[in-house]
C-alpha cells in the first residue's frame, strides 16, 4: 500500500521538544467498528441513545473496580515531567498527545461527575461536561496512545497513562464506539484462534511449506508440528510468525533451537495466537476469553510447559496476567515457570552449552537492538532483575560479532515506542504511525552514522510490522528490521539428526 501523503518530519541530530501546534492531529481517528465486531465482544453495535449516562455508569464501575484509576486521575500535579516523553507528541506537536494532556481529557470529565469541587465549581477545577465533542476527542486522542508507558517511567507520581487510555477505550466500547482494527481482530481469535483468521488446514499447510523450505536450505529435517499431543512445549507465538518476513525467520529460528536441543514441541490450531488485544481495549472479559484458549490447548495437548514467541504485548499479558486470567496451571511441570519466553529458553540452552554458534554467519550484519515497550516496562525475563534487557542482548552477542546499542536515553526502560503499538497498527492511522516513529528513527540513524549499523533486531511482532513501514518512510531499507531468533537460526551449528 502506498503511504498517504502528509507532512513528513525530518530526522534531527538531537531529539528536541517541538513547539506546540494545537489540534495538529485532531483529524486522526481510526475506523469505527461495525456492529458484527462489536456484538461478538459483548458491546452495542452503535452509539446508544442514552450514551452519556451509560458512559458515566461505566466510568463509575471502573473507578470502583480499579482503585489505581482513581489514584491516577486524582494525583496529577501538572508538573510537566511527562510532556516531552511521548513519541507521538514529539512527532505530531499536538499538546493533547502530551501524556498530561491526554489524561486530562478523561480527568476533566471525572472531576465534573465524581468529585465534589467539580460538581459545584466545575470551572475552578477544570471540570467539563461529557458532550459529543468530548467523546469525539476521546475517540481521536485515546487512539493516539500506544500504551507504551514511557511517560510513567518519568512521572514523579507514578501515573500510568496506559491504564487511563485502556479505561477510556473500554468506556467507549461499552456505549457503542469501538475501534475496527482491535475489535475485528479480537473477534477472529474468539472464532478461529488467531489474529489472521487462519483455519487449521491453512495453518497446517503453511507449516508444512516451512518444513520444506528449511530442509531445502539446511538439508536438515526440522519439524514445525501442529497439535502434537504429549509434547514438552506448547509454543504460543504471534500469527505473523507464520507467513510474513521478518517474523517467519524468527519462527524458523525457534524450530531450529528446539530441534538442536532435542525438545519436543508443538503449536496449537486452537490457540494459534500469542497476542491478546483485549488488553488494548481495557476489557478483562475479552482478555480472559483469549487467554483461556491457551489453557484449553495446553490441557488438550498434555504439554509440560508453555513458551511464548517474540511478541511484546503478548509477553506482557502472559507475564503479568496469564496465571490470573487462566490459571492455575498446576497440571504443567513445576520445574518451569509459567509462562516462559522463547528468549529465556534459548538463553538457558546457551548457558548450558547445549547450543553452539558460528558467529561469522551473521558477519554481513552490524546489529542494534530495539527494546519493545511492553517487554521493557511491563515484564521481566529469567531470574535476574533487568533480565528483559540483558537476556536478548546476551543472545545477540552470542550469535553475532558486531553489536552496538543505541543511546542510553532511548533504550531499556526509557525505550521509545515503535509508533504502532496499543492497537494502532492500522493503515487508517498511517500518519500517526509514521510521526510516532520519529524518535526511534532518529536514535537508529545515529548508530547507523556512528557505527555502520545495518540491521535492528526486535522481539515484538507489532514492532517488526511497524518498522517494515517506517524504515522505508525515513530512508532506510525494509530488510533492516529482523527477528532476534533470525540471528539465532543463522548462526546455530546444527547436527543432522532426526528427532
Amino acid at each position: 500500500m502506498a503511504i498517504k501523503e502528509f507532512e513528513k518530519p525530518e530526522l534531527r541530530e538531537y531529539t528536541d521538544v517541538p513547539e506546540v501546534e494545537n489540534k495538529a492531529t485532531a483529524h486522526l481517528a481510526p475506523f469505527k467498528s461495525k456492529e458484527e465486531f462489536q456484538s461478538s465482544l459483548g458491546y452495542p453495535g452503535e452509539l446508544v441513545e442514552n450514551w452519556e449516562d451509560a458512559a458515566l455508569d461505566k466510568m463509575g464501575d471502573l473507578l470502583k473496580k480499579y482503585r489505581s484509576l482513581r489514584v491516577y486521575l486524582d494525583s496529577c500535579i501538572q508538573c510537566g515531567a511527562c510532556t516531552d516523553k511521548c513519541h507521538y507528541y514529539l512527532g505530531t506537536k499536538d499538546p493533547s498527545n502530551m501524556p498530561v494532556g491526554r489524561q486530562n481529557l478523561l480527568r476533566s470529565v471525572y472531576r465534573r461527575y465524581f468529585t465534589l469541587p467539580g460538581k459545584y465549581f466545575p470551572k475552578l477545577v477544570g471540570a467539563v461536561d461529557l458532550t459529543k465533542e468530548v467523546l469525539d476527542d476521546w475517540y481521536s486522542y485515546y487512539h493516539q496512545c500506544s500504551q507504551c508507558r514511557r511517560c510513567a517511567v518519568f512521572c514523579p507520581m507514578g501515573i500510568d497513562t496506559a491504564e487511563i487510555s485502556m479505561a477510556a477505550r473500554e468506556i467507549m466500547d461499552s456505549v457503542g464506539v469501538g475501534q475496527k482494527y482491535c475489535n475485528e481482530i479480537i473477534g477472529k481469535v474468539h472464532k478461529i484462534g488467531n489474529n489472521l483468521g487462519l483455519p487449521e488446514p491453512a495453518l497446517a499447510d503453511t507449516l508444512e511449506g516451512l518444513e520444506e523450505d528449511v530442509l531445502d536450505d539446511t538439508e536438515i529435517d526440522v519439524k514445525y508440528p501442529l497439535d502434537q499431543k504429549d509434547s514438552d512445549i506448547l509454543l504460543v507465538t504471534p500469527s505473523a510468525d507464520f507467513f510474513a518476513e521478518p517474523h517467519v525467520d524468527g519462527l524458523i529460528g525457534y524450530g531450529k533451537v528446539f530441534h538442536q536441543a532435542g525438545l519436543s514441541w508443538t503449536l496449537s490450531s486452537h490457540a494459534s495466537e500469542a497476542a491478546n488485544f483485549g488488553m488494548f481495549i481495557g476489557s478483562y472479559a475479552n482478555m480472559r476469553k483469549l487467554a483461556m484458549r491457551i489453557r484449553e490447548a495446553a490441557l488438550e495437548l498434555n504439554v509440560k510447559r508453555i513458551v511464548f514467541g517474540e511478541c511484546g504485548h503478548a509477553w506482557r499479558v502472559a507475564y503479568s496476567f496469564l496465571n490470573t486470567l487462566a490459571g492455575p496451571f498446576d497440571f504443567l511441570d513445576p520445574k518451569y515457570p509459567v509462562p516462559q519466553h522463547i528468549c529465556e529458553v534459548t538463553y538457558d540452552l546457551i548457558q548450558k552449552n547445549v547450543l553452539q554458534f558460528d558467529k561469522s554467519a551473521n558477519d554481513d550484519m552490524v546489529i542494534t537492538y530495539h527494546d519493545s515497550c511492553n517487554v521493557a516496562r511491563a515484564s521481566n525475563m529469567g531470574d535476574i532483575i533487568g533480565g528483559q534487557f540483558t537476556i536478548p542482548r546476551d543472545i545477540i552477542k552470542a550469535t553475532t560479532n558486531h553489536f552496538y546499542d543505541m543511546e542510553e536515553s532511548t533504550i531499556k526502560e526509557k525505550t521509545f515506542c515503535c509508533g504502532g503499538g496499543g492497537g494502532l497498527l492500522t493503515d487508517d492511522l498511517m500518519e500517526l504511525r509514521m510521526k510516532g516513529a520519529l524518535p526511534r528513527m532518529e536514535a537508529l540513524k545515529r548508530v547507523v552514522d556512528d557505527y555502520g549499523v545495518t540491521h535492528m533486531a526486535a522481539i515484538c511482532a507489532i514492532c517488526k510490522s511497524q518498522f517494515a513501514k517506517a524504515l522505508s518512510y525515513y530512508g532506510f531499507e525494509l530488510d533492516q528490521i529482523i527477528s532476534l531468533h533470525q540471528l539465532v537460526g543463522n548462526a546455530l551449528i546444527m547436527n543432522k539428526k532426526e528427532l
